[in-house]
């Protein structure tokens, strides 16, 4: 397997490993403790990384939600508790999660992902990607269960700044290219109907175009790794992908 099929390859495990703890019913208990709910937690947790940044910040942050979704995840909740500790309970609840999930995973495993995950996110340079580099702020746990999961966390945001760099590159807005996604996802991130492009072979193309140049340019990240280390990520991307479907608990 050569760089630009681990790219491809682990594309659809890496974006749904390091988003399961955000609604997970253990996070949902978590927000709780604060006086918030799971869409509030994950609101503030994920734009509390940017330290305190205003709402319309986020929106550029997030890129893919309409500024009323963040408004909602993220304007209303700074009323009921501060973004920047929230950032930090939202991790506590994803090494939670990830203590519910992926013990059965072998630590050696593990480990080895979390090594070779945390050499690409070292090679990133500062400034790219607001999200990642406020993910990117946190130390790496000693835990291998704990590192392992910073590092799918982290990936994910290295790959949504190189979706978002394609997305300008090749010319399609954010809204429309969440919509050719999921028509679902694009509801649920607060576009209207209305709001809803007209698809054609056209913005097809586009997108098709921006999904290309995102594996292109996660693929430049994961050049840094060597074939030993290669073999590490697919393996314990996969099997942390494994896992969520079939989680082992401490």
């Amino acid at each position: 397997m050569n760089i630009s099929e681990l790219s491809t390859s682990t594309d659809d495990a890496i974006q749904n490993v390091g988003m399961q703890y955000y609604f997970d019913p253990g996070t949902a208990a978590h927000a709780e403790k604060f006086g918030l709910n799971m869409f509030e937690l994950y609101g503030l947790g994920r734009g509390g990384v940017l330290g305190g940044a205003d709402t319309q910040e986020v929106v550029e942050a997030f890129t893919f939600f309409s500024s009323g979704a963040i408004e909602f995840l993220y304007g209303a909740p700074r009323s009921k508790a501060d973004p920047v500790e929230m950032a930090k309970e939202h991790i506590n609840a994803a090494y939670a999660y990830a203590d519910r999930t992926f013990v059965g995973v072998p630590t050696d495993v593990l480990s080895a992902f979390a090594k070779a995950s945390q050499k690409v996110v070292n090679a990133v340079k500062p400034g790219q990607y607001a999200l990642f580099d406020g993910y990117a702020k946190f130390p790496f746990p000693s835990s291998p269960v704990h590192a392992a999961y910073l590092s799918s966390i982290l990936l994910r945001e290295l790959r949504g700044g190189a979706h978002i760099d394609a997305i300008n590159e090749v010319g399609i807005s954010a809204g429309d290219a969440t919509y050719l996604e999921n028509p679902g996802i694009y509801k649920m991130h607060g576009f209207t109907d209305e709001e809803a492009p007209e698809v054609n072979a056209e913005l097809e193309a586009l997108k098709k175009k921006a999904d290309a140049v995102s594996d292109a340019k996660f693929a430049e990240y994961l050049s840094v790794l060597d074939d030993a280390e290669q073999k590490a990520f697919l393996d314990g991307v996969n099997a942390m992908f494994a896992a969520t479907t079939n989680p082992q608990a401490v």
